[in-house]
């Protein structure tokens, strides 16, 4: 989606496709969202100042929260049929219509330098994110009054967009690649089309290194005697009548059924076709390239696993373990902390929509063993899915 030419009018229509909320919310909802936008931009100045150097992700952050406050901006300007290009003309251009667009108008028009060297929060930059702040607030509050639709909301609208225009130039970013990296992060999260992307070792000639793309999983719970009148309750799992892996209790004060949580590392290797701990788990380990196999297959890569499904865990406990959630519905916050918590390992390419699609599959499965205390996983890596049904 990336692109050194992006126009106005390009942006306009993609962040206009990706409105999720265009039948279910009304405008005020987008109004709070870009004043929120605008307030974590002042948060992260915020940030910066109190932790100087200590504060890592700083400039990321900040064209992230501009391309966000941009998108609500175009949104907006789309609910009330208004065109970015006419919002973005020179405030000393008179405009007898915001709806006459022109397309030819580029980000890289506004801003004349190819490159801005990112600065670090001054005085100034401060009071201009205090007017943005003010100039959102100012919107807000007369569309509270009953704005009417059209033209009336354009002033407010170009008096935002040209301060975010005095934002991005004293932060040192561009609107373009504030604009490109907001679409890159929008499609990635909720893509126009799915294409799965190619398994990890899909170009692996050695059948003996790649994860089954067929694999059929029993779960189920045993009690096994520990001595005279003292039994345990486990989780077993067996794979071709075999039994596999260890017995697995909820190790915690308080029992959360957390010892079927295997169940998402088969989770991970259907959809992601990445599990470090079912690549030990079946010896799959890629031995005949050592630097994988050191990297990617190795202890340090498996703690990582486990640590992705203990954290997301936590989080799920608190939404009934994402019952009644569907593809587009979990947080995007939790997906990029997830994304972030594998950076440098293979799964940090997966888009985050297959994560998405990993996470549910997996929760769906455990949700079904919680009831069932046993199922059968289907794991399917063809067609990225892992279902689970009685045995």
């Amino acid at each position: 989606m990336a692109s050194p030419t992006l126009t106005l009018h390009q942006y306009q229509t993609a962040a206009s496709e990706t409105d999720r909320t265009r039948t279910t919310k009304p405008t005020r909802f987008l109004l709070l969202g870009l004043f929120g936008e605008a307030g974590t931009l002042l948060d992260e100045v915020k940030k910066k100042q109190r932790d100087s150097g200590s504060y890592v992700g700083y400039e990321a952050n900040v064209v992230e929260e501009l391309g966000d406050v941009l998108w609500y901006l175009a949104v907006i300007a789309s609910r009330m049929k208004l065109a970015l290009s006419a919002i973005a003309r020179p405030p000393e251009q008179s405009i007898s219509s915001y709806a006459t667009a022109d397309n030819e108008i580029r980000f890289s028009d506004l801003q004349q330098q190819a490159h801005l060297p990112f600065a670090a929060p001054t005085s100034n930059f401060e009071i201009t994110l205090l007017r943005l702040v003010a100039a959102i607030g100012a919107l807000a509050n007369a569309q509270q009054q009953s704005l009417p639709e059209g033209d009336e909301w354009g002033p407010y609208l170009r008096e935002i967009f040209h301060i975010l225009i005095q934002t991005a130039n004293e932060a040192g970013v561009t609107l373009e690649n504030a604009a490109n990296e907001n679409l890159t992060k929008i499609f990635d999260r909720w893509p126009e089309e799915r294409h799965f992307p190619p398994l990890f070792d899909e170009a692996s000639d050695i059948a003996e290194e790649k994860l089954p793309r067929h694999l059929e999983v029993e779960i189920y719970e045993r009690t096994v005697a520990r001595g005279p009148g003292i039994e345990k309750l486990y989780v077993l799992q067996r794979c071709s009548g075999i039994l596999i892996g260890d017995r697995v209790t909820d190790n915690i004060m308080e029992p959360d059924d957390y010892r079927f949580h295997d169940v998402f590392h088969y989770s991970y290797a259907a959809v992601l076709g990445w599990s470090p701990v079912l690549r030990a788990l079946f010896r799959l380990k890629r031995k005949s390239t050592p630097k994988i196999d050191e990297g990617e297959d190795g202890a340090r890569a498996i703690l990582i696993e486990e640590g992705v499904s203990t954290f997301i865990f936590a989080y799920a406990k608190q939404l009934n373990f994402f019952e009644g959630q569907h593809e587009g519905d979990l947080s995007f916050t939790l997906l990029k902390r997830v994304r972030e918590f594998v950076s440098g390992y293979e799964p940090k390419h997966c888009p985050l929509w297959l994560w998405e699609k990993a996470i549910l599959d997996g929760y769906a499965a455990f949700r079904f063993l919680q009831r069932h205390r046993k199922g059968r996983l289907i794991l399917d890596l063809n067609n990225r899915s892992l279902s689970i049904k009685a045995i």
